[in-house]
């Protein structure tokens, strides 16, 4: 590997280094709900990085990064022991086959030193990005919530959908994140990151639930994305999958 203080600014920036710096990744998903990890990099650049997480992150979602970046990819705070950067996530993809043991591969996109005023009033809303700055930085826009992605690579997209009925248990959280009631339901689809879930609880996007599967021995923390009722008269809730993703093996 080069080093970083003899190449050019445009080279520096530009070239990926196998950097393994201990770094924070912080992860608000709601007002209410958030998660930290301490990881190590597999390599970075001026405008993103590389590293592994023991849980999977939506493509979209904004996080934070805190590590020793060497100063000469830095776009501010050269002197603080710490660089602290807000960086979109635009791909998790999933390592190895033994449940146990899951990790998953993340690459982020840099976008700023502060996330947008609409991350401050919704830390659930996903994101895509545009362009970058002249410093480097990429440009966020809101994504779209049913973006059209045939363009993109498989690894890109969304999680596909499948309509399938699978049999699950939902657990309304308190604020305590206590169980404050409890049903036995099925699915209407499902894929990986989400699901639309058949349901008599009355509850607003935003509420916490905690889903269930005796067949896959699993425990999902979750979050209701949105709510309509059927033709038929029956509420369906659609859920984002928040600290892992659903077993799809011999579906997709």
């Amino acid at each position: 590997m080069p080093d970083i203080a003899t190449l050019d600014q445009d080279s520096r920036r530009i070239q990926r280094y196998a950097l393994a710096l201990p770094t924070r990744i912080e992860v608000k998903v709601d007002k209410k709900f958030s998660w930290s990890e301490i990881t190590r990099l597999e390599d970075i650049s001026a405008f993103g990085a590389a590293f592994s997480l023991k849980r999977p992150v939506k493509r979209g979602r904004l996080l934070m990064i805190s590590l020793p970046m060497p100063r000469q990819l830095r776009c501010y705070d050269y002197l603080e022991p710490q660089y602290r950067i807000w960086g979109l996530v635009r791909r998790c993809l999933a390592l190895g086959t033994d449940p146990a043991a899951q990790t998953y591969a993340v690459g982020i996109a840099f976008v700023g030193k502060n996330p947008p005023q609409a991350y401050l009033d919704n830390p659930s809303k996903l994101y895509d990005i545009t362009e970058r700055e002249d410093g480097g930085l990429w440009q966020l826009r809101e994504m779209e919530d049913n973006p059209d992605e045939s363009d993109l690579p498989v690894y890109l997209r969304r999680h596909t959908r499948f309509a399938i009925p699978e049999t699950l248990i939902i657990e309304l959280l308190d604020e305590n994140g206590d169980v404050a009631a409890s049903e036995a339901t099925v699915s209407e689809d499902l894929s990986l990151g989400g699901a639309a879930v058949f349901t008599s609880f009355d509850v607003e996007p935003g509420t916490f639930l905690r889903v269930k599967s005796d067949r896959h021995d699993l425990s999902i923390i979750s979050i209701v994305r949105g709510k309509r009722t059927g033709q038929d008269g029956i509420v369906r809730l659609h859920i984002e999958f928040i600290d892992n993703f659903f077993p799809l093996e011999g579906i997709e």
